[in-house]
């Protein structure tokens, strides 16, 4: 009895060492995960804004005087809407 128990444990450290280093290498291989680009609204450069396909550059409006009512900023483009497909007709019934 003592001898069987004495494997078991045996097998068991093993395996778990083996699990262990396993484990460890593979979460090595993971690389980083891509950098997102900033957010259009954090953007304050015009040139960085138009650069960017996803990014919409809004120009300053003035009052009449010349004052600054508005500043510039950028703003992400609105995702395309999704227009459904059209739907056919029913084909005329033949006699």
């Amino acid at each position: 009895m003592r001898n069987a128990l004495g494997k078991g444990l045996l097998v068991g450290t093993v395996a778990a060492a083996i699990a262990g280093l396993t484990f460890g290498a593979s979460a090595q291989d993971k690389s980083a995960p891509a950098k997102r680009p900033p957010a259009c609204s954090t953007m304050k450069d015009e040139n960085a804004c138009k650069a960017r396909t996803d990014c919409n550059w809004v120009a300053e409006t003035k009052n009449a005087k010349g004052k600054v009512t508005r500043r510039a900023y950028c703003r992400s483009n609105p995702a395309p809407t999704k227009t459904p497909a059209p739907t056919k007709a029913p084909a005329p019934a033949t006699k």
